[in-house]
């Protein structure tokens, strides 16, 4: 869902290579990859769409909590929240946090679990641009 709380599919941004990264508030390596990914955004949001999932559980992580931390880090990527653990399931997500790297046309190029770092981050997003 987005951040109004409309349903989203993945496939509403098939044809743009899509960042889908999973992550929560109460995770030390999500929020320390953050203000990486937030940078990274930044340079490359015209080419690559970027998408925090927030995997919700309603107890540990909620909506709100996620919208908070975002928030108050002044992070301006696209943020979901994974409230009913559909897209944590299946993306078949472990650990976070957890990236996939995905083409224009929703393929799966690659995907890193655990944190990233800036080099590790530009090298999934040169996978998957033309």
């Amino acid at each position: 869902y987005d951040y109004d709380g409309e349903e989203v599919l993945l496939s509403d941004y098939f044809g743009k290579p899509i960042v889908l990264n999973f992550w929560a508030s109460w995770c030390p390596p999500c929020k320390a990859e953050m203000p990486t990914f937030n940078e990274i955004y930044q340079d490359a949001k015209n080419d690559v769409q970027f998408l925090m999932v927030d995997l919700v559980d309603g107890q540990r992580e909620t909506v709100e909590k996620g919208k908070a931390y975002i928030e108050e880090q002044g992070f301006s990527f696209p943020v979901l929240f994974d409230t009913d653990g559909a897209a944590g399931y299946m993306y078949q997500v472990s650990s976070i946090p957890t990236t996939f790297f995905i083409d224009k046309d929703g393929y799966v190029a690659s995907y890193h679990q655990g944190m990233m770092d800036a080099i590790q981050l530009q090298s999934g997003i040169t996978g998957i641009i033309d």
